[in-house]
């Protein structure tokens, strides 16, 4: 109840400022300042003709398809970093140089090398994601105390025994904060790709408001990202971490 009071104040105040700034006092030209209402509209509008729930729908699955193979590639590069101390020696501090480029860098390569398409921006995605996760795997593994390592080893546990009953297990809570960081760089990157490109998403609706100079569909364009990104993790992580650390006790 308190998050709804929160949410309608912040609106009223919203709508306050546009009302002082742009009506009353006119310090502030329309095309310059959105409103609640008019992202109220531009919404209602792009639900009737259907435009936003195609947008949305494709943009969901590029950043699902991406956010998967970025794990996958991520969660090996991690495991062979920490498996091998030669990797971790010297392509680790690479990969965390790396890992600090912003995703739109990687958008003149995918566009070179894919053309405007959708493996352009799962090109984006992939390299925004990847290799936040597998520095997130590596730090998690080497997180976990070393007696369990050593009670294992003591009990005649194989490295594969080690890593499926032991590693994996220990490291679970640390791994799923990793992936919801992953989820987050992902899904930034998705955007930095789909405003380069034509393909129909979020971020090519976001590009038409500013190219029609439509502050409000802008506006309108990134409440939604934010509230997808909230969703997603309040729906998705927050759930299985609250599971995981109910069962080990530790919520």
């Amino acid at each position: 109840m308190s998050i709804i009071i929160f949410l309608a104040v912040l609106i009223l105040v919203w709508q306050g400022f546009y009302t002082v700034s742009v009506d009353l006092l006119h310090l502030c030209k329309s095309y310059s300042v959105p409103s609640p209402l008019g992202v109220g509209e531009r919404f209602v509008e792009f639900c009737t003709d259907g435009s936003l729930f195609l947008s949305v729908g494709n943009s969901l699955l590029r950043g699902l398809i991406g956010f998967f193979i970025a794990v996958l590639i991520g969660v090996i590069v991690g495991l062979l970093i920490n498996h091998f101390k030669y990797l971790n020696k010297n392509l680790k501090p690479l990969i965390l140089g790396i890992q600090t480029l912003p995703s739109v860098c990687w958008v003149p390569f995918s566009i070179l090398w894919f053309g405007l398409s959708t493996e352009a921006i799962l090109f984006v995605v992939v390299m925004g994601a990847a290799f936040s996760v597998s520095i997130s795997v590596d730090n998690a593994i080497k997180n976990i105390q070393p007696i369990y390592k050593k009670a294992a080893l003591t009990m005649g546990a194989t490295k594969k025994q080690m890593y499926l009953h032991v590693v994996f297990p220990a490291a679970l809570p640390e791994l799923i904060t990793g992936l919801k960081q992953g989820w987050s760089f992902a899904w930034r990157a998705l955007m930095a790709g789909e405003v380069m490109t034509t393909s129909i998403g979020l971020g090519q609706t976001l590009i038409m408001g500013r190219d029609l100079g439509d502050i409000d569909q802008v506006m309108m364009v990134m409440i939604i990202i934010v509230l997808i990104g909230i969703l997603v993790d309040k729906c998705i992580f927050s759930v299985i971490e609250k599971r995981i650390l109910k069962k080990r006790g530790l919520a």
